[in-house]
């Protein structure tokens, strides 16, 4: 009973070149796909700012104001003390957290606009550059 040469499997050299191929696959590939992580949560955070935006309007077309600093964004889904109006929950989930698992900023009135929503980006602090960068519902949200 002699076994054919090609019933054994691969070869080590063969299972080498393999692993070589897809080596020099991941290095070419992996960076571009990694880098748009970055950029993905950028745009999330974006998105769910501007859902904030529209849940605070109709609540402010409900109750005739926008939630307070400290009744915050949870305003949105819980009914606070002299809202009498409110016709909520204006979210259908709870205020998520921002894509690097941080609360979103909420603070009225605002400097720069009615009411100003941020996401202190991939640092997790003020200011920043690129990733790191602050996201703001009052600057250019493209």
């Amino acid at each position: 009973m002699n076994k054919k040469r090609n019933d054994r499997g691969f070869t080590l050299i063969e299972l080498l070149i393999v692993m070589v191929i897809m080596t020099v696959l991941l290095a070419l590939v992996g960076p571009k796909m990694f880098g748009k992580i970055g950029s993905s949560k950028q745009k999330a955070a974006k998105a769910q700012i501007s859902l904030f935006e529209t849940a605070l309007d109709i609540y402010r077309l409900d109750v005739g104001k926008f939630p307070t600093t400290d009744q915050g964004l949870a305003a949105l889904r819980e009914k606070q003390d002299g809202d009498d109006n409110w016709d909520g929950p204006y979210l259908p989930k709870e205020v998520p957290l921002d894509p690097w698992g941080v609360p979103y900023v909420y603070q009225f009135p605002g400097e720069h606009s009615d009411y100003e929503i941020t996401s202190y980006g991939a640092d997790k602090q003020p200011g920043g550059e690129g990733e790191d960068g602050d996201i703001m519902n009052w600057k250019n949200t493209k």
